[in-house]
């Protein structure tokens, strides 16, 4: 992946920060009903959208899940429109009609947050097909979660990449539970990357609490889809510390113990890299912090202040009114 200088380990930082914090304001903003519905929280997968979204370029292109927050932040989204977006503002990345779970922003490459399991590969397929046929060297990464891999979707849009030999990086974060089904009791294959080989595509695991072991395995895999080499499968396993969804806790839903969950919280990418940066004199990460607050200070007053959408809106986008060849027309 080539030398990194200390900007990049200091950008690291200052994304995962960014992540962490995007995601505990959130959680306050629902509980004060600020943001109506719940979220899907990123919180202790932060290493992975970062290390992933810094090996690749602007033109490059991702899809994301229901828990996109991470992948949107890391690609280079606008915290203000997308805490516009989750208080249903009209200023949001989708006037405030898509929510949580569908921000998408093309002319950054992301090609939208997905609340259907899985859907987001064959989306990812057909950006990469747009880039080959088009003669440039784009990539397309699709995330997904764990569950997807027994999603049918999931398992045509491997076959598909490799028939075709498209320039796509499919990012398995298997953070061990498909809402509150244990990976032990959903795959015969602990290691989600051996189904690789099956679909003639190379599968590797990383260390997704690690953003530079997330980073130096994206950065291989994205440089072989680039040169031409067609698609990989990375694995990178993680682990959420709060629950599937911020109502979980309300709803009284346990099925993990404490213990397991105070062990992963032990290898917490926001406490062992900024450790790592200051035992190194990289950087004072408390710098970060006080730059990451400003941010979503900012944020959330922006959303705040925006506008709701006007009622005589309601429709637009929703229906379209022509079609090639006919005239324009009205509902």
């Amino acid at each position: 992946m080539g030398e990194l200088t200390q900007d990049q380990f200091v950008g690291f930082y200052r994304t995962m920060r960014t992540i962490r914090r995007f995601e505990q304001r959130v959680v306050e903003l629902v509980n004060r009903n600020d943001i109506p519905g719940a979220a899907h929280e990123y919180v202790g997968e932060e290493a992975v959208a970062t290390g992933v979204c810094h090996a690749l370029r602007p033109d490059d292109v991702i899809t994301s899940t229901h828990r996109g927050h991470g992948h949107i932040l890391a690609k280079g989204g606008d915290p203000r429109r997308m805490m516009a977006e989750l208080m249903g503002k009209s200023t949001g990345y989708n006037r405030g009609r898509g929510g949580s779970m569908h921000i998408a922003d093309l002319e950054l490459g992301i090609f939208g947050a997905n609340g259907i399991v899985g859907a987001g590969a064959p989306i990812a397929c057909g950006a990469a097909m747009a880039a080959k046929l088009k003669g440039r060297d784009g990539v397309a990464v699709s995330f997904f979660g764990d569950g997807a891999t027994n999603q049918g979707v999931l398992l045509e849009a491997l076959n598909l990449a490799a028939i075709w030999k498209l320039p796509v990086v499919f990012v398995c974060e298997n953070n061990g539970y498909a809402i509150s089904a244990s990976i032990r009791e959903m795959s015969p294959l602990q290691r989600l990357a051996d189904r690789a080989p099956a679909f003639g595509m190379p599968g590797d695991s990383v260390d997704g609490m690690d953003v530079l072991a997330v980073h130096e395995g994206a950065s291989r895999v994205v440089a072989r889809a680039r040169a031409g080499g067609g698609p990989s499968f990375l694995e990178c396993l993680t682990y959420r510390f709060v629950g599937h969804f911020t109502a979980e806790k309300a709803l009284g839903i346990k099925y993990r113990s404490d213990e397991e969950i105070e062990e992963w919280r032990q290898r917490d990418p926001l406490v062992t890299y900024p450790a790592w940066l200051r035992e190194r004199g990289i950087c004072d990460p408390a710098r970060v912090d006080a730059e990451v607050e400003a941010v979503l200070e900012e944020a959330v007053a922006f959303a705040r202040q925006s506008p709701l959408p006007a009622p005589e809106e309601a429709l637009d986008g929703m229906y379209a009114t022509t079609y090639p060849g006919l005239p324009a027309r009205g509902w």
